[in-house]
């Protein structure tokens, strides 16, 4: 017994020698400069680019089994303008060998020092990282035949790893170029270090990434984990913090649940406020939208909770802080190919008007050459409706207080809905001018031109107030009561105005048309002008009421009138959106009371018909000499009084008609006076 444990302790001690000796002398007498052009032709022809080390190459064996290697260069594509796509001055790695035989993994050092990426795109569009590869020729050589019947994959053979543990990771003043020939882009990323703590399965692994964008700070802090022993198998926690160039900081902590196999994130996003503006500025890059007001867009904040998977996407709990906004959200999204979006969106307050781009004042030959191009982009272009009609949307919108267009609007509140490409806002309704305003709104875009129906009822809106502040001018006053369907097809204007149909009525009650002192007139049928103060001159009424009828874009009013003390006046005719054309006869009769506002008593008075024909731009208006005659000529004088120009011209040189006309340019915005 004793002489077989004497052999058998021999035998030990001769074979720990032997491990002993080789550890040691292996590293000193293997040659691995000889090894070095096969490790350089085996890389070339695994990444299909040339392939380069250092003569500094050192190798160690036991207890770490160690490689480091100096001077490494990865080739570029042809037609590129650098040699070299990769760089790097050291790599080095140092792993334990006896806890590889019970499946745990611990390297000590894993290091790359001063690695260079040059990422280049050619003005072709190919990129210079696109074919990194092995080559054709190589790929065939390495077809994998199948497998047979019973054989075993080593692949698929249980290579889990029961520990990992790596002390030192880290990435040392690295650089990223990235250069795009085709667009001129250029972008850096210099002093990239990237240091990985505690890199193990049951232990939260902690990051720390520092480096400089174009000459900006950016750095992150993070921790991931723990993996757990079959990484991908457990839910993957996360907790990150990104700062760049000192105005961006954003926090975003949560968990993603089973990665590997139906992978989901939730996590809550928190932007801390700054402003967009100098954002943009840090980096180089101007701001994109030339805004009404340059003090917008100064103070932005998010916070929300996240829930993403492939197949949907949800913002809950939401609260934008734009600037002097407030906006509490929700908004999801699923089925992308396919998209179903659901939002709703309360906003306190917000003034659109100071986001705006900011208006140029142009010519009216810019004005007239920017609208015949835009008839022909109208012709020559045609929108795609088919995202339209895959869409499910169902969203609410509710803002408090909303200025757009100069117009202020209180209680606003949409609600669309959509599917199969017909989509509903309904209702649509808001208060304005001490009214309101419900409106409903239907669009179908199943077939190639759009289908719209309107209904609008709007009540006890003050027309004064709201025009002032819409159009810049006060051209009549009074309380605004309104009702109207329309259908049309197409969009754009030349579609829209041939299709047009429907009906509605405008009524305004107890209010004024301003600018204007008919009474005046009537009084003095000598000047017949108005009152030397335009601005304060008015024509009160107890009604102004307009009912009217589209068809195929002819608009039709059967019978419009205003009740005043002085006068009854009748409007009918037509105005053709197609021809911009407009046939109008109006009869206005001046009163011989002066009881007031609500008189009805039976006066004929003086009857001056009138006619408006001629386009919309330059309308004509002369007087309607055959209804006169029918109803009556007129002695000598009193047609002087009437028809004199010299005698019916005001202090400032101007004809009836140039009232006349002043009086419907406040309604027509775009009619010449």
């Amino acid at each position: 017994m004793k002489g077989f444990m004497k052999w058998v302790l021999i035998i030990g001690v001769g074979l720990l020698v032997l491990i002993v000796g080789a550890v040691l002398l292996i590293p000193r007498f293997v040659d691995v400069q000889k090894y070095k052009p096969m490790v350089e032709k085996l890389v070339a022809e695994q990444t299909g680019r040339s392939f380069s080390m250092g003569d500094d190459i050192t190798l160690s064996v036991f207890p770490w089994v160690g490689v480091s290697l100096s001077d490494i260069h990865l080739g570029n594509s042809k037609g590129f303008e650098n040699t070299d796509m990769i760089t790097v001055k050291r790599f080095e790695v140092r792993l334990k060998v006896m806890p590889l035989l019970s499946r745990r993994i611990e390297v000590s050092t894993f290091v790359l020092d001063t690695p260079r990426f040059f990422l280049e795109k050619a003005k072709n569009g190919k990129a210079n990282w696109e074919d990194i590869g092995p080559g054709t020729k190589l790929k065939k050589e390495k077809a994998v035949s199948p497998k047979e019947p019973g054989t075993v994959d080593p692949l698929d053979a249980d290579l889990s790893i029961k520990s990992l543990i790596v002390g030192n990771f880290s990435i040392l003043n690295g650089s990223v170029s990235y250069v795009d020939r085709a667009t001129g882009l250029k972008k850096e990323v210099t002093n990239l270090d990237l240091v990985l703590n505690d890199i193990s399965f049951d232990k939260p692994i902690g990051m720390k990434l520092s480096g400089k964008l174009d000459g900006k700070q950016v750095s992150l802090d993070a921790s991931l984990g723990p993996v757990g022993k079959k990484p991908g198998s457990e839910d993957l926690y996360f907790d990150m913090n990104l700062k760049a160039l000192g105005q961006l900081s954003i926090h975003l902590k949560g968990k993603i649940i089973q990665p590997m196999s139906a992978p989901k994130m939730i996590a809550n996003l928190d932007v801390a406020a700054f402003s967009p503006r100098k954002f943009l500025s840090g980096l180089g890059v101007p701001f994109p939208v030339n805004t009404a007001d340059p003090e917008v867009l100064n103070r932005v904040a998010l916070k929300t909770r996240l829930e993403a998977s492939p197949t949907a996407l949800k913002l809950s709990d939401g609260v934008l802080t734009l600037d002097d906004s407030a906006i509490i959200f929700l908004v999801g999204a699923k089925t992308f190919d396919k998209p179903d979006l659901k939002f709703d969106l309360k906003v306190d307050s917000i003034d659109l008007d100071r986001y705006l781009p900011l208006s140029d004042e142009k010519s009216p030959q810019q004005n007239l050459d920017q609208k015949s191009s835009a008839k022909k982009v109208d012709r020559a272009e045609k929108i795609d409706y088919d995202p339209l009609r895959t869409l499910v949307l169902d969203g609410k919108l509710r803002v408090g207080s909303l200025k757009v267009a100069n117009i202020k609007i209180h209680d606003f509140m949409a609600h669309i809905i959509g599917k199969n490409g017909v989509f509903d806002l309904n209702p649509l309704s808001l208060n304005l001018y001490q009214g309101s305003l419900l409106s409903k709104v239907r669009l179908d875009v199943r077939k190639n031109d759009p289908r719209t129906q309107l209904t609008l009822d709007a009540k006890d809106i003050q027309a004064g107030p709201l025009l002032k502040d819409a159009i810049g001018r006060q051209i009549i006053e009074g309380t605004l009561v309104a009702g109207m369907s329309l259908k049309l097809i197409g969009d754009n204007w030349d579609m829209v105005k041939k299709s047009l149909m429907g009906k509605g009525e405008l009524k305004f009650l107890d209010g004024a048309v301003l600018g204007m002192d008919i009474a005046k007139m009537v009084s003095n049928p000598v000047s017949g002008s108005v009152e030397k103060s335009p601005e304060k001159s008015k024509t009160d009424f107890t009604e102004f009421n307009i009912p009217f009828s589209v068809d195929k874009g002819i608009v039709n009013i059967p019978g419009a009138k205003v009740v005043s003390p002085f006068i009854r006046l009748m409007a009918k005719g037509d105005a053709n959106l197609v021809k911009e054309d407009l046939d109008f006869k109006v009869i206005p009769r001046f009163v011989t009371t002066t009881e007031g506002q609500g008189d009805t008593k039976d006066n004929p008075g003086l009857v001056v018909p009138l006619l408006i024909t001629g386009s919309f731009d330059s309308p004509r208006i002369r007087p309607d000499l055959k209804a006169m005659v029918g109803d009556g000529v007129p002695d000598l004088e009193n047609i002087k009084q009437i028809f004199n120009k010299k005698a019916s011209s005001n202090s400032k040189g101007e004809s009836v008609e140039d009232e006349v006309k002043g009086l419907l340019k406040g309604f027509m915005p775009g009619l010449k006076k």
